[in-house]
């Protein structure tokens, strides 16, 4: 029973420590995280390594960016099995960042971390097969890996299976299924999404034809103020030349609503 208990605690402070360094990284104090997680994962905690990786990849707050240290922890917690280091190192194959750009290497361990339910490594395995990287272009398996990255909130996952199902490319042509995805990324604050949200209502694809609700839509995307938001403005501008001034009136006020209500109020 002393055994057992001995290394009940020794865990319980393994677990202190681990707590400790993810209290100073949410406190922004990464230097300080990094000497609570050094020692585990050096110990070979997972969960450690992962978090250093993650140090090393964004290099701030007094730890210096270090690509080539951040694939080498990632992949101790990847090799564990660790879903969130599997992703992250598929990342940086694919980008060439500390280890050699390998897209081979890149899809092997985005499948690892996708088949673990990884959001991201889901929408990575979806890019694959759509163009046809690394593996046979297959639409329908690109579908299938956004669909499970869509159904769990992924926005990029959202607008690219909208997109999918606009086109037809590896499902049936569903307009009505392609703006119930893009509204689901829109309401994330998603630009692109929300444009092309308001080219479903402009044009009727999938949703009843509705110019204010089209131009609500391009004026919330022009509001993010980059290339996408521009073109958010350029479409939100030649619509309210077929609009009304009651019905422009109405559809900025919509937009301030919804806005205000963090796209919880966007009817």
């Amino acid at each position: 029973m002393a055994a057992l208990a001995l290394v009940f605690t020794a865990s319980q402070v393994l677990a202190q420590d681990y707590e400790a360094g993810l209290e100073a990284y949410n406190a922004g104090d990464y230097e300080a995280a990094l000497e609570e997680w050094r020692p585990l994962a050096e110990q070979g905690n997972a969960s450690a390594q992962y978090k250093l990786g993650q140090l090393y990849r964004i290099g701030n707050g007094g730890v210096l960016q270090d690509y080539a240290e951040a694939a080498k922890w990632y992949r101790l917690a990847a090799e564990q099995g660790d879903a969130d280091a599997q992703s992250s190192l598929g990342v940086m194959y694919d980008k060439g960042q500390g280890v050699p750009q390998d897209h081979a290497e890149s899809f092997k361990w985005h499948r690892l971390a996708a088949e673990q339910g990884d959001a991201i490594a889901q929408v990575n395995l979806g890019y694959a097969y759509s163009l046809g990287l690394v593996v046979l272009e297959d639409y329908a398996e690109a579908a299938r890996w956004y669909r499970l990255a869509a159904e769990q909130g992924n926005a990029d996952a959202q607008i690219n299976l909208g997109y999918v199902y606009s086109s037809g490319q590896g499902v049936l042509q569903n307009y009505a299924e392609a703006a119930k995805w893009y509204r689901l990324a829109a309401e994330q604050g998603n630009v692109i999404a929300q444009n092309n949200l308001g080219f479903m209502y402009s044009e009727r694809r999938g949703v009843p034809q509705d110019y204010t609700t089209a131009h609500m839509w391009y004026n919330l995307a022009s509001l993010t103020g980059n290339a996408d938001g521009a073109n958010g403005g350029k479409y939100r501008d030649l619509l309210a030349a077929k609009m009304t001034p009651a019905a422009i009136e109405e559809a900025q006020r919509r937009a301030r609503v919804c806005l205000e209500s963090q796209y919880k109020d966007c009817d």
